[in-house]
């Protein structure tokens, strides 16, 4: 079988991911570049945004995984790179951060969003609303602001109202990315389609096929770049019918044990 066969199922719903079908990784390790989500992929979902755990191992699993695919595996995330790099130290692998709004190349090479002064103005105003949302937390990713309701789900549509709002003003260039309990506004332009297709532009991802992994709905438009591009997409958590992913497996532990084997 080759390795083409062995990752594209081509389902319309993703069925449960075996562990054969990914070791196209570990045997053809040039033909292919792995593009991870963190929160509620690579690590598990936590009560607050600060209170993830990154299992001990993890980044020198990462690392070695890395290595073995020549450095195409990035990170492709919500979280600001700023956050992103204590999380894996003291590696820095290749990075998009807010949703593809920055991100940073295997070079090192650094693109941030630029962030105007009403928008600065603006995460401010959120900050004293969310005073009246008992239990919300307001997330300040710097060209981004989320505001994550798991602990105000009273709260939930006026938090959505609000945010509804602020997007209104804000104007074109900015949008709302909705995700589990958070609602977040970003720049219109960002996706991790884009930041999945930017990277397979440049070394080493170029030339290779992307494998996709993610959990939520602002990791359907890095599927999307996937299944379009000859690749696989890949959903954490439980097979339904209302994502493009063409696999899935059923928890970020699960996922790191699988990746774990397949380290030469």
């Amino acid at each position: 079988m080759s390795s083409q066969e062995q990752l594209n199922e081509g389902e319309a719903e993703p069925r449960p991911l075996k562990e054969p079908a990914l070791t196209a990784l570990s045997l053809y390790p040039q033909d292919w570049a792995l593009f991870l989500d963190i929160d509620g992929t690579l690590l598990d979902l936590a009560e607050t945004p600060e209170a993830i755990v990154v299992p001990d191992y993890l980044p020198g699993m990462l690392h070695a995984l890395s290595r073995q695919l020549g450095g195409a595996l990035a990170l492709v995330t919500g979280r600001a790179i700023e956050f992103v790099d204590p999380l894996f130290a003291p590696f820095r692998f290749p990075v998009a951060g807010l949703h593809g709004a920055e991100r940073r190349d295997a070079a090192g090479r650094l693109r941030r969003a630029h962030i105007p002064p009403a928008f600065q103005e603006m995460k401010q105003v959120i900050q004293r609303e969310a005073l009246a949302w008992p239990g919300a937390i307001v997330e300040d990713k710097g060209a981004a602001v989320a505001v994550h309701f798991r602990h105000a789900p009273a709260s939930e549509v006026e938090i959505g109202e609000a945010m509804r709002r602020h997007l209104d003003e804000a104007g074109p260039d900015w949008s709302i990315q909705h995700g589990k309990k958070v609602i977040e506004i970003c720049p219109a332009h960002a996706s991790k389609g884009h930041a999945v297709e930017a990277f397979l532009a440049e070394a080493p991802f170029e030339g290779r096929r992307p494998i996709t992994i993610g959990d939520d709905v602002t990791d359907e438009t890095m599927f999307a770049a996937a299944n379009r591009l000859g690749g696989q997409s890949v959903r954490i958590g439980e097979a339904n019918g209302k994502t493009l992913a063409r696999a899935s497996i059923g928890s970020p532990a699960r996922l790191r044990d699988v990746l774990e084997t397949l380290v030469k």
